[in-house]
């Protein structure tokens, strides 16, 4: 007999088979949290495979990969530099893509056992364990073309984060918050962004880096909230498992440091009321995520951590304003 609490999503689960069976896919590789249905459910079955292994069908992942690499350009007064942001953006849904495949294949086992995830292709065996990792490689070899787009301090710089991506699948099973290590994994473009443009001011991308992580560990933990009771079971560890009944707390506290960081940043580069006014969208909508998030509500969950990509240019807005003194 299955137990009760699997229940919910399960019948997520075959809401979303019921809804590829009606759009004429015939298979269950659609996960039920794709955003890009029709785009992806076009492709013929073994390119559809990879396009789901690196989660092509879900942008939300290469959005907040992409936006702190922004935040890092444009605080250091890049913003005329739009052919090395859109780099940027290509990267960063290469390089998250090649993070989801590595992540899926050393995840396979446990990904069986969680009814959200039981659809991935390494998983269900759509896709093998050899192919995925040509996959990978083919996803790092663009990387590597934005790689040397950047002079080469920033070269150094990203390939600093080549030892935490490679380890960051791991976390789940040795400690209750992977989601600060993803943080310094998913933030560490801001690092790459700043020093392309800069050299200097070393404190304040410190604090923006700062901030970014614990904005990172608030949303991946919402995130979570869709698989506490798969990951009780099945012995995975989350932030949302470890803080329990606080979570709506913990991720106030999250945003709340990330705001504290934010500022400090801003202030150290330009001491000016303009520095604290262009945060204050900011805040609102992460007060609005805080306000708003049902902790038991899956979609409510999903709903407030796809809400960061919105977040993402907001904060970009702001990083613009206070990194062009020339504005205001």
């Amino acid at each position: 007999m299955k137990p009760d609490h699997l229940l919910s999503s399960r019948s997520f689960m075959t809401s979303g088979v019921q809804w590829a069976t009606r759009s004429g896919v015939n298979d269950s590789l659609l996960v039920p949290d794709t955003q890009h249905r029709g785009i992806v459910a076009a492709l013929p079955k073994t390119p559809r495979a990879y396009a789901m292994l690196a989660r092509f069908d879900r942008p939300i992942g290469w959005w907040l990969l992409f936006w702190p690499c922004a935040w890092g350009v444009l605080l250091a007064g890049g913003e005329a530099r739009w052919g090395l942001i859109l780099w940027l953006l290509v990267g960063s849904i290469a390089m998250r893509g090649a993070g989801c495949v590595l992540n899926d294949i050393v995840d396979a086992d446990l990904d069986r056992k969680v009814a959200r995830t039981a659809s991935r292709p390494v998983a269900s065996g759509q896709v093998s364990v050899k192919a995925a990792w040509v996959w990978l490689l083919s996803l790092c070899a663009v990387g590597l073309v934005v790689l040397f787009q950047l002079r080469w301090q920033a070269q150094l710089v990203a390939l600093g984060s080549v030892a935490l991506v490679a380890a960051y699948p791991f976390m789940k099973r040795i400690t209750w918050w992977p989601q600060a290590w993803l943080g310094m994994v998913f933030t560490w473009g801001a690092l790459v962004g700043w020093i392309e443009i800069r050299g200097d001011q070393l404190a304040v991308i410190a604090a923006l880096y700062a901030g970014s992580i614990f904005w990172c560990i608030g949303y991946d933990t919402i995130y979570a909230l869709q698989d506490r009771e798969d990951d009780a079971v099945v012995g995975i560890r989350s932030s949302a498992l470890r803080l329990g009944s606080h979570v709506r707390g913990g991720v106030a506290g999250f945003y709340a440091l990330a705001l504290a960081f934010w500022a400090l940043a801003f202030w150290t580069l330009r001491q000016d009321w303009v520095a604290l006014v262009a945060l204050v969208p900011v805040a609102l909508h992460l007060g609005f995520q805080i306000v708003t998030l049902n902790t038991e509500d899956g979609d409510n969950a999903l709903a407030r951590f796809r809400s960061n990509r919105d977040l993402g240019l907001v904060m970009a807005l702001a990083c613009w304003v206070v990194g062009n003194a020339g504005i205001l």
